[in-house]
């Protein structure tokens, strides 16, 4: 019989999670006026991949790889940073706002059904119809935004990739939870990120340490890292790790649309975003359909 006390601390975690990543997207658009994608990608993983490290000094936490399946982590790393940021931010630059907001919806819904062949987590009826649910804010949400942009078949691509990676990542954490703990985990994902993207940051500046180093010259970009990578990267990475250990993957998944609500929310008060009753119910629709999710959720959840 599974651990009731796990599962409400697993909910807490990705709840957290979430929470923080909404808030992300207030701080990348700051740090965008300074410096491109890569670099913020670069220098937001490199210092979460130090701060790891120097938690490796405390002795709280260990990193033990021996004899363990250590190309199914590094996979795990390629899906998520690497792959997923990848595509999301290609398919956001050549697709319309509203296109690439509800592809990125769907991912809870392309995990949870790949969940069924692949770990056996076969969903209810109602696990899938609130997921719907929570899908159909976002999609409200996006309707209710600006659009801009317009689609080509890189932008399709990209977020059909970034769609498939996320479902990957999910997928591999879960069935990798009983063989690296959730800092193992992170402390791999948060590596291969700052390695790849430090590579693509500084071919991007021919280079050239100085301009790849250019935008820690803006204190509103230094503050905007300051949060991205110790809490929307260690804190988040190591909550999703933590949460996907006990419970399956439809039940964490649809917390990911809790990010958009949040994102929306922080846009509202502290950007002076439009925000209005219609926007209001997309949220409490994507609340509605994640706590939908929790209440017809069979049991699935690991025994840890």
């Amino acid at each position: 019989m599974r651990n009731n006390t796990q599962i409400t601390k697993a909910v807490l975690a990705t709840v957290v999670c979430h929470v923080l990543w909404g808030f992300s997207f207030m701080a990348s658009r700051t740090a965008l006026n300074y410096g491109t994608v890569f670099q913020l990608l670069s220098h937001r993983f490199l210092l979460a991949f130090l701060l790891m490290n120097l938690a490796l000094l405390t002795r709280r936490v260990r990193l033990d790889l021996k004899n363990k399946p250590v190309g199914l982590l590094l996979l795990l790393g390629f899906m998520e940073p690497v792959i997923y940021f990848i595509g999301e931010q290609y398919g956001i630059l050549h697709s319309s706002t509203i296109f690439s907001g509800v592809m990125i919806a769907m991912i809870p819904i392309a995990a949870t059904l790949a969940a069924a062949p692949f770990l056996g987590e076969k969903p209810t009826a109602g696990q899938f119809f609130f997921s719907l649910l929570s899908v159909a804010g976002v999609i409200g949400i996006g309707l209710l935004s600006r659009s801009s942009g317009t689609l080509d078949w890189i932008g399709l691509t990209a977020l059909v990739v970034a769609v498939a990676a996320a479902s990957a990542y999910s997928l591999l954490t879960r069935s990798l939870s009983d063989r690296f703990s959730p800092f193992e985990r992170a402390w791999a994902m948060l590596g291969l990120g700052a390695a790849v993207f430090t590579a693509i940051a500084l071919f991007q500046a021919r280079g050239s340490l100085s301009g790849y180093l250019a935008p820690l010259g803006e204190p509103a970009y230094v503050g905007a890292i300051l949060y991205l990578a110790p809490m929307a990267s260690v804190v988040c990475y190591f909550l999703s790790g933590y949460a996907l250990t006990y419970l399956s993957v439809a039940r964490e998944s649809v917390f990911s649309n809790l990010t958009t609500a949040v994102s929306v929310f922080a846009g509202a008060v502290f950007l002076k975003e439009p925000f209005s009753w219609l926007s209001l119910l997309c949220c409490a629709l994507i609340l509605f359909g994640i706590w939908g999710v929790q209440r017809t959720s069979p049991g699935q959840d690991a025994e840890n």
